[in-house]
């Protein structure tokens, strides 16, 4: 059945709030067992908090709008209120510890099943709003948190297709302990400079399928996480990624940081990272631990956004096990495999764990990385962020750089470099506090 949202009173003239109609189809249709919820081509509808429901399919035919309303007290109806956030007063990038709990809501769905976002249209967060300074390379948001475009949690059966999802305010579709997830085919067109608008965040999510989307956006495109917030949802699991077009200003494809569960049995192919700050990142900080992990025909190409404002230093790959304070315990990556991977950009790989070695059986398998100016910012930074103290140091440019890692494999690695890096260049592999890594 379809309940059309202009007959319970929806104007869809760009300027009327017609959230009161919007969520009176979707309780309708949801009381009713089942249907699709439609949004009509060639019309805008503005909108506070819209609470989903099981059995709903919400329709935005080619040409409809859902845009976020101009006013924070739109997004209070669980009345969290914006007390609950905090002015920020330091860049993010310095300081973003995040529980993973936010207090308003854009879309917002809860302990439901078989719910769907589907069509050609396009829903808007209305981004301007939740502006804070603005430079060139950096957009800083006026409060943390912010407003999520999509917050999903413990939804079994989610389905996502086709619909743009763009100017996003904060987290731009945060699933937390959601089950059964299909997203296929969406594009995520976000603002390269507004921090913390990362594209798909599962969370604590199990059995999660991401196939053929498009998207860009600041920080991360897809990253995986396991926030304090959310523990009682257990590991995030069971996932696959493939047949995606990454553009990211911190990294295409992400683990953490925060990370207070197990991830694992995790594969992502085939795809395509384009002009991102860092391409693939693990960044483990917490007490949780990466596992059974394969990235594997990807094709990667980098380049440094700004100098401060992104962690990341255009890295094709980075994988790091460091605490991200004193006395905080850190977990372990394992069993991690990249191969078929071609790399072009501005620095190498970089893998470095604690002391311990808690970085354990990474391979790298026929990996090519070709090393080419493209900025003029300083080249050689090695970026550990968020960790104890900067984080950033410099030295040589090596085509991979390893410390603390057990069982190292690197097999059929390949480098060639332009003549505008042979000076920042130190050896091809650097290795330090690791097991003998293979075919060097």
């Amino acid at each position: 059945m379809v309940y059309r949202v202009n007959d319970f009173g929806a104007v869809g003239d760009g300027v009327h709030n017609d959230t009161a109609a919007l969520q009176a189809a979707v309780d309708a249709c949801s009381a009713g067992g089942g249907g699709r919820v439609l949004l009509e081509g060639g019309r805008t509808y503005r909108c506070g908090t819209l609470v989903l429901r099981s059995y709903v399919e919400l329709h935005l035919e080619m040409g409809a709008v859902l845009k976020a309303s101009d006013h924070l007290e739109d997004f209070n109806l669980l009345g969290s209120g914006p007390a609950a956030t905090k002015k920020v007063t330091a860049p993010t990038y310095l300081n973003c510890e995040y529980s993973g709990g936010p207090t308003l809501f854009f879309l917002y769905a809860k302990n439901c099943e078989y719910l769907s976002i589907t069509g050609f249209g396009k829903i808007d967060g209305n981004q301007e709003i939740f502006y804070g300074k603005v430079t060139p390379w950096h957009i800083e948001g006026s409060f943390y948190p912010r407003v999520p475009l999509l917050f999903f949690e413990h939804v079994e059966h989610l389905t996502l297709h086709q619909v743009t999802l763009t100017h996003s305010g904060f987290w731009t579709t945060h699933l937390v302990g959601c089950e059964d997830v299909s997203i296929d085919g969406i594009r995520i067109l976000n603002d390269l400079r507004l921090t913390n608008c990362d594209g798909i965040d599962p969370d604590h999510c199990k059995n999660v399928r991401i196939t053929n989307c498009h998207i860009e956006c600041a920080d991360d495109c897809i990253v995986f996480k396991n926030t304090e917030n959310a523990v009682k949802y257990g590991a995030c699991e069971n996932i696959t990624v493939s047949g995606c077009t990454l553009t990211s200003t911190s990294a295409a494809i992400k683990f953490g940081t925060e990370s207070e569960s197990p991830f694992r049995n995790i594969s992502v192919q085939n795809c395509v990272i384009s002009r991102s700050n860092r391409g693939i990142s693990m960044q483990l900080r917490d007490k949780g631990c990466i596992e059974n992990v394969l990235f594997s025909n990807i094709n990667i190409s980098t380049r440094q956004f700004s100098p401060d404002h992104w962690w990341g230093k255009a890295e094709p790959i980075a994988v790091t096990a460091v605490r991200r304070k004193e006395g905080a315990q850190i977990g372990s990556i394992k069993n991690v495999t990249f191969e078929n991977i071609n790399c072009t950009g501005e620095n190498g790989i970089l893998v470095y764990g604690e002391a311990n070695q808690n970085i354990n059986n990474v391979t790298f398998r026929n990996i090519t990385l070709s090393l080419k100016k493209r900025t003029d910012w300083p080249k050689g930074i090695r970026d550990l962020r968020p960790c104890i103290g900067s984080g950033i140091s410099q030295g040589p440019l090596h085509g991979i750089s390893a410390r603390n890692a057990k069982d190292l494999t690197i097999e059929n690695f390949r480098l060639t470099v332009d003549d505008a890096m042979k000076e920042y260049m130190g050896e091809e592999i650097d290795v330090a506090g690791c097991d003998q890594p293979s075919d060097l």
